[in-house]
This record gives structure tokens, sequence and C-alpha cells, in this order.
């Protein structure tokens, strides 16, 4: 289809414009055939409801037809060893130069991830400290850049491999309770269900005593049952089942069976769980660096290059800075002394230092280069790759952007704004799909898809300069991108609920929190907020999602709607000290709602995440037809044999290998992409089959399932978010981050008990659209109502806006923030003149 007509350019347009990037016919997703010009050189928003389409447009067609053509110039065979990218289903696109993509990522990365591997930083530090370092006097000659990583062998520390962190179990940490009997738990570290009754027996039939205190037990009998590195196998009958039979049970001691699944297991509940039977600390060879005796000794400006890892980004552009002026410096030394006056130094801390800068220019400047890149939110990985980009030097490119300013507070944005400019400046173009209206506003173009989203969307409505989408009534972002359109039916804001009882937890320390009180009142929506690094997700997602878990669950576990952003056993892990906490009583239940997937592989969809699918498949085996052939439910799960077509394994497509192109997928030959074999397909209900079922909208399961309340309530709940438009069997893979995080909490307000739940959102509004908001806050006002408590860490000003009560902390970043700045109810927040939230606070209100 085309696009609606282009106004004539305006003075916000691009002057320089030399030529445009032609779209013909795209139809990835849910586009309709859409043909759509945009400029070159030019900065490009592509906007419109979540599920629009316009990452379709933007990433799934111009990037995916970019890649596809770079690929084909690299030689058949070398292709093969590349992970190719799909063909994106497009009739044809000219203009398009090179293109380079910087999506969020909201996987888990590896602990030994950090802020200096992201960014390549850390070779230049290594590099520094090889060449130009200052090596002790008794030093046998130059190590190797490799020396001074943790993760090469080279530089590894062998107490730890790297890791600067060690386990280690104690007779405390296994048996918290010495006053138990081993039959009563004593051996708290050993699993409660099966395998403890297994270990217990088999020390029965060993000769232990199972019924006295442990603390009675004589200490050689105490320590063989905890450390022992032997397995004995026995014969085992259980003693109080008569019914089970005789085994034979091999047995593993306590630290054994911690340290080997701490080793070797994928779970990481399981990990979570054994990690409170160890203690954890710092290598005691190491220190914490990760890093050989050897790397540590070497010096540049009287530190290690441990301790340059551990300072600010600011810190150590100050340390390096004088280095490169250097005046006469001579040849590279390589010699047992210093290097610090030499070319190769003033070479490489020059490239360092004019590097750091673009961090310190994005407000990156408290991260430190040993930061764990888990520990980082996806708008600080964001940035840290364009900053990477940005020091490429690379002419003539497309730079597609997934949301830049996700997870930036409106201040670190502005800077952003800046980058996006020069790279532009730099002679490229650069296409941002975003929601944020202030970064759409300083676009040289608007690209804008919808109407709706899902089926009804896939539309290009508009595509020009920015002031002409003023003119076009059906689009969704117009509302919010001119305020004066608007017509607001929000709650109001600062209104505010009575505020009753509270939580207080006092002398917080944790990361850049130090000895900080904080009150929350409870029964309200509170909004935490504050520029990136202040410690906002630290408090909500971390120390108060900790001490509300142990205290309702008697961990920090969730019910799996939400995990850590801490990888437990890496660099990252940090310690919670608190001082003390009231008003734990009035909460019997904690939730987290975050963006990550709802799941990994396309047989993980909308239907069988809700928990929804069980009763459609109940209903389908509640059939007359099922009853006479005689199958269940499970007849009618594609991921067991059975009912599920066996050609795709109940996937509905099959992989087609394609020896020197791209592999690609298609619709099963047998099922054609209903999962399902003939005979299973026979079976219906209401002229329906279980495909046809799962291939429904939200929307329109509503009505085929009403009769089934078990399902209704899903489908409403799923309703109510916005998301209407999805198809029940929808891939969990073909979902974006928002979409997945409404999927999350509609699960949670189907099943929401009544009051006393506290509610933890991390940016709930990342990636999604304004008018999506107002469907989130409806919901979010819903659970609030209904007696819960629900704390958002949120930059959109409009969410804040509309909060009862609003934390903001800061002032700055790191060590400069940590703090409580101002807290009150949202008009009282904008009138803080120490806060930097307080001023887009008040242009929101």
């Amino acid at each position: 289809m085309s696009t609606h007509p282009t106004p004539a350019p305006t003075p916000s347009a691009p002057t320089d414009v030399r030529g445009m990037v032609r779209v013909r016919g795209a139809a990835e997703n849910n586009l309709r055939t859409v043909d759509v010009d945009v400029p070159r050189d030019a900065i490009v928003a592509f906007t419109g409801v979540s599920g629009s389409g316009k990452s379709s447009l933007a990433f799934g067609t111009i990037y995916a037809e970019a890649q596809r053509r770079y690929l084909e110039s690299v030689a058949p065979y070398a292709r093969r060893l590349i992970q190719q990218g799909h063909n994106p289903a497009v009739e044809q696109i000219t203009g398009l130069p090179p293109a380079v993509a910087l999506q969020q990522r909201r996987g888990t990365p590896s602990s030994r991830s950090t802020v200096g591997t992201l960014t390549t930083l850390s070779n230049s530090m290594r590099m520094l400290f090889s060449r130009a370092g200052t090596y002790p006097a008794d030093a046998a000659g130059s190590l190797d850049s490799d020396a001074f990583s943790p993760n090469t062998s080279a530089g590894a520390c062998r107490e730890c491999s790297g890791l600067g962190t060690v386990h280690a179990v104690t007779e405390s940490s296994l048996v918290p309770d010495p006053e138990l009997s081993i039959r009563d738990g004593a051996v708290a570290a050993w699993p409660g269900a099966w395998q403890g009754k297994n270990l217990r027996d088999i020390l029965a039939h060993l000769g232990h005593d199972l019924d006295v205190p442990w603390r009675e037990l004589p200490q050689e009998e105490r320590d063989w049952i905890l450390f022992t590195e032997e397995q004995p196998v026995v014969e085992v009958t259980p003693q109080r089942d008569r019914v089970a039979k005789p085994y034979k049970g091999r047995f593993w001691s306590a630290k054994s069976y911690v340290l080997h699944t701490l080793a070797d297991s994928a779970s990481r509940p399981m990990r979570q769980r054994v990690l409170q039977y160890v203690v954890t600390g710092p290598c005691p060879v190491c220190h914490g660096s990760g890093l050989r005796p050897e790397a540590l000794a070497v010096t540049f400006a009287g530190r290690s290059i441990a301790e340059l890892n551990d300072v600010p980004l600011t810190e150590l552009a100050e340390v390096v800075r004088p280095t490169t002026v250097l005046e006469g410096a001579g040849t590279a030394s390589r010699a047992a002394s210093s290097g610090e006056r030499t070319k190769v130094a003033v070479t490489i801390t020059r490239d360092l230092l004019a590097r750091l800068q673009v961090l310190i220019d994005l407000g990156l400047g408290y991260l430190s280069l040993h930061r764990s890149t888990p520990t980082l939110s996806p708008g600080e990985i964001q940035r840290l790759r364009i900053a990477t980009q940005l020091r490429s030097g690379l002419f003539g490119v497309v730079y597609v952007l997934d949301e830049p300013s996700a997870g930036l507070h409106p201040a670190d944005a502005e800077p952003l704004l800046g980058v996006l400019e020069e790279l532009r400046e730099a002679g490229n173009s650069v296409f941002v799909v975003e929601h944020d209206m202030n970064v759409v506003r300083r676009a040289d173009w608007v690209v804008d898809v919808g109407p709706q989203a899902g089926d009804r969307g896939g539309e290009v409505l508009y595509s020009g300069p920015v002031a002409g989408l003023a003119e076009v009534a059906a689009s969704a972002t117009r509302p919010f991108l001119f305020p004066e359109q608007r017509d607001d039916d929000a709650r109001p804001a600062g209104a505010g609920r009575p505020r009753e009882q509270w939580l207080r937890l006092r002398g917080i320390t944790r990361h850049n929190l130090r000895e900080l009180d904080v009150e929350l009142p409870l029964g309200v929506l509170t909004a935490v907020t504050g520029v990136s690094g202040s410690g906002k997700s630290t408090l909500v997602s971390q120390v108060l999602a900790e001490t509300v878990g142990r205290h309702v669950n008697g961990d920090d576990a969730d019910g799996g709607t939400g995990t850590d952003e801490e990888e437990a056993d890496g660099p990252a892990t940090a310690e919670t000290r608190l001082r003390g906490v009231e008003g734990l009583e009035h909460l019997d239940r904690l939730i987290r709602v975050d963006q990550r997937p709802i799941g990994r592989t396309p047989r993980s969809n909308l239907a069988t995440y809700t928990g929804l699918f069980d009763a459609v498949r109940k209903l389908f085996a509640a059939t007359d037809e099922a009853r006479s052939r005689g199958w269940g439910p499970g007849r009618f799960s594609f991921n067991v044999v059975g009912g599920r077509c066996e050609t795709c394994q109940g996937e509905g497509f099959v992989a087609v290998e394609l020896l020197f192109l791209p592999g690609t997928y298609g619709p099963c030959p047998e099922c054609r992409g209903a999962r399902y074999n003939p005979e299973t397909l026979e079976v219906t209900h209401r002229g329906r089959s279980i495909a046809d079922v799962l291939g429904m909208r939200v929307e329109e399961a509503v009505d085929f399932l009403a009769d089934v309340p078990a399902a209704a309530r899903g489908l409403g709940a799923l309703l109510d978010v916005g998301l209407g438009y999805l198809r029940l069997g929808q891939p969990a893979t073909e979902l974006s981050g928002g979409e997945a995080q409404r999927i999350k909490l509609a699960t949670e307000l189907q099943r929401a008990r009544r009051g006393h739940t506290l509610y933890l959102l991390d940016e709930p509004t990342t990636g999604l659209h304004p008018q999506d908001v107002r469907l989130l806050l409806a919901q979010l006002n819903r659970l609030v109502d209904a007696g819960n408590t629900v704390v958002v860490v949120e930059h959109a000003m409009d969410v804040v806006a509309a909060a009862d009560w609003v934390v903001d902390m800061g002032p700055g970043g790191g060590g400069g923030g940590g703090r409580v700045v101002c807290t009150g109810a949202p008009r009282d927040v904008a009138r803080c003149d120490r806060s930097r939230t307080a001023p887009y606070l008040a242009a929101a209100l």
C-alpha cells in the first residue's frame, strides 16, 4: 500500500538530504505491503503503538535487508561460518547504505562481561599496563597483554579461576540450627524433598543416629557427614514406608552436594538456593580482582590495573590525562622499569582518554570498567554500545537504534540526543524506533505506523517532517507529540490516596547506597525516580525485593515473575546490610514484573505462559468425540507425542537449510503450520479445531471461550492491558519486551488476591507507546484500589505525575548518588530545587 501524502518540507526538515531510502512492498510480520521513503543523512524516528509494526519496518525490513546484502559480498565458504539473519519479506529497497543495528538486549549476559569488555576499553588498559606500566625491579620481563585479563588462562588467578570470588562451606553455613536432629533437617543444605530423605535413610543404614541433636554428635562424625569426599553405596530399606521397595543409595556429603550444584546446575533457582549455605567472599589471593600476583605487581601512575578498573570513569580519565601531553617522549620500554613516559604511553592514553570522554559526555562517568554488565540497565548497555560506535569513525552508514532513550532520565537523554546529532553530522543516517516524544520532536523526519497493533496495524500513516504529523487524525502518536491536541482522562496528577501504613528501611548499604533511610507508604502507587546510576534499581529491585521476599517467602523468590539483575555467583555479587525494617507485617506477598522474555523458544507462547491453554485442552478433551476416542487433555498438547504433528514435532514450521544462503523457515509441509496431526484436528468445539483456537486473536477468543471461566479470566486480563491483537499461539520469540511485561502483568491480574501484596516493576513503560502507558497505569491503579502496594522505578514523567508518592534519588549517579533527594506527593517533588527530576516533573504536571 502507499503512504499518506507527505506534506511539503518545513524548516525542520533536513536541508542537505542527498537521497532517500525507498522501500517497496514491505510485508514483514504485520506490515501490509508498505511503500515508504525516508531520507538519508538525517535522524528519522519510527513511531506507533506497541505492536504496530514499526520495529518490523526499521529492523525486520530495512536493517535485515542491509545485512543480507553485506553477507552476499562475503565469500561463500566464510558465509557458512556466520550466523545469518532471515531474508526480509520486501519487494525492493533502493538507496540503502550499509547498516549497523543497536538493539535492546534483554537477555542475561555473563557475569564475566563488564563495562570494560563491552566497550573494549579493557583491551586498551591491558595494552597500557603491558607496554607502558612500571614493573617491579625484580621482574623477569614484561608481560603479554593477556596476563592482565582474568578471562584468559594466562591472567586468571589460580585460586578463583578469574572470578574474583570464592565459595566456602562451613559447619555453621550447612547446619544453621545445631539443636535440630538430622531427621528434623539439621543439615539444611540438603534438598528437603526425596533426596534429603534418601540421604538420611542412607545415614541410618550406615549406623548414624538421626534423632539426637546435631550438637551432641561427635565432631569426627559431624565432619564426615558434612565434608567427606567418600560416596558409599548401601542397600536401603525405607523405614517409614512399607510400600517403597529397597534400593541402592549413594551418599553425598553436604559439601559435595552444594559445590556440585554450584558447578553443574543450569537451574538458577537451584543455584540461588544452595548459595544460602555457602560463605561467599573476595578471593584471598587476588583480593577480588581475578588476576595473578604478577599482573597486580605492575603499576601505572602508582596504581595496579585492578585499582584503576574499580575507579569511576571520570577519575580514570584524570589519571591518564597527564600522560597524553608528555613532551619529548622516548621510545617504548620493555625493560623491568617504567614505560609511562614513552611515545607508546602517549599513544595509548590519548586514544583511551578520547573514548572515556564520550562515555562521560553520555552521563556514564559514574561507572567503572570492572562493573559487571548484569548489573546494568538496558539503557546503560545501549549507551555504552552507542559510545563505542561513535568512536569507530564509520561514514555513510545507517544506524538503526531500538529506543535509545530507554532507561534514561530526561536529564540523561539530552547528551544522548547530542550524540545522535553528532553521528548525523559525521555523514551517517540515524533511524530510531522511539516512544519518547522529546526524542521524536528533535528528529528531522518521522515515520508513524499504525493505526493500532497487530492485524489492525501495519500501515504507514505518515512519513515526513515532524510538524506534518499534527494533521494526521488517525495517528495515536499525534496527541502525545502535540500536547495541545491531547485530551487527558487519566487520574488527576497528585490527587493522591491516603497514606496510613508505612514500610521503613533503616541504614541500607549496598552498591552506592550508604546508610540510607527510606520510608515507603503502603496501599498506594509510588514512583522511584532519579538519574541513571542514582541507586533506584538497587533500592527497589534488589534491596526491597530481597527484604520483603525473605519475609513473605523465607527467601527472595518471587514465583518466577522476575529475577535479580545480578549473577549470584560472579563479580556482581553484593551484600545488602540493613540496620532495621518496620512495617513488613502489613505485607504477605511479593510479585516482581520485568521485561524478560516469557520463553526462549517458539514452543512457549501466549496461551501456554498464561495457563489458559490448560483450560482449552480440557475443553477439547471433554467433547463427545474426544471421549469416544479415549483422549485426555494430553492429546491436545503440541509438545508431546500423540496429538502433535511428528514431521515438525509440534512446532508448525520446519527449518530449510540452503548451502550457501541464509537458512530459513517455512510452514510444515505435513500440517501446514497447524502443529497437530489430522486425527487430532478432527475434534472440534463449536466448529473450530484446537489449531483454530491457537490462531485466534485475544479479542476474538474472549467471545469464543466466554463459557470457560478459567480461560475467560486470563483473556479478559490480556484485553485490559491492551493485548487484544495478539494471537493465542503467538510464539514468545515474536514478542517485544513491553508485550512480555504486560503478559506477565495480565497473568498476575487474573489470579490476584485482594490486598497486602507488594508489586515491584522496574521501568514498566520501556517499550510502550504513551497510549499503551495509559492502559498500564489503569491496571496499576486497579491493583492499588484492591488494597495492594505498587512501587515502580520510572523515568516517564507522565507516570511519575500520576503516582500518589514520589521518591527521588540522586542527586547524581554512582558515588554522586545513593541518597534520597526529595520525597512526597508529585507536586511537592516538582517544587524541590535540589532535584534534577523536578523541572521535568513540573512540566508534566
